[in-house]
């Protein structure tokens, strides 16, 4: 399954009152391990993180072909500025490009501008540049998105975007790093 909603929150139990372990950013897959009622217990597919999702209506896994790789990025209805609607996709998001016209990317079934974009496989050789455009970004615990990100929230982010596995939890990165100097 995949995720089309900008930003998704995985908690630790199923209740809304239990805290934020992670977050699922447009684009990420997971599996459906279990569903309790309107609660479906998950795991995520990159880094195989487990947790409660609340039960909504997600599509089916395809490759991606572009990721965000701005703090944000506007979603349109249309291809033109004038059509802008009230979401934004957040840095290290996934979508599938299915048509291009003027500055704009299609996916599913709306536009984006194609300056805060990048093709899937492109990596930069400082895996951290430009983190500072987080600088402002309050901090939120499992967070992953503009909204509000964590410590290990963060580096999971620029490293998945750099196209490198990275743990979610700081003492799993730790011991990760630890073992396989993987930075290279």
């Amino acid at each position: 399954m995949r995720n089309n909603f900008p930003v998704l929150n995985v908690y630790k139990k199923k209740t809304k009152k239990s805290s934020v372990v992670t977050q699922l950013l447009y684009g990420d897959t997971f599996k459906k391990l279990a569903q309790y009622g309107s609660w479906i217990k998950i795991k995520n597919n990159s880094d195989n993180y487990k947790g409660y999702i609340i039960k909504k209506k997600f599509f089916s896994d395809h490759t991606n072909t572009h990721k965000i790789s701005v703090l944000f990025s506007s979603i349109y209805k249309k291809p033109n500025n004038k059509s802008k609607i009230n979401n934004k996709l957040g840095f290290g998001s996934r979508i599938k490009v299915v048509d291009k016209k003027n500055n704009f990317y299609k996916f599913d079934d709306f536009w984006i501008k194609k300056n805060g974009v990048k093709k899937i496989k492109f990596k930069n050789k400082n895996l951290f540049k430009n983190i500072n455009k987080f600088i402002n970004v309050k901090y939120k615990w499992g967070g992953k998105h503009f909204t509000g990100v964590d410590c290990s929230g963060l580096i999971q982010l620029y490293l998945n975007f750099n196209n490198k596995h990275c743990p979610r939890d700081s003492k799993d990165q730790f011991k990760y790093f630890k073992k396989k100097n993987r930075f290279k």
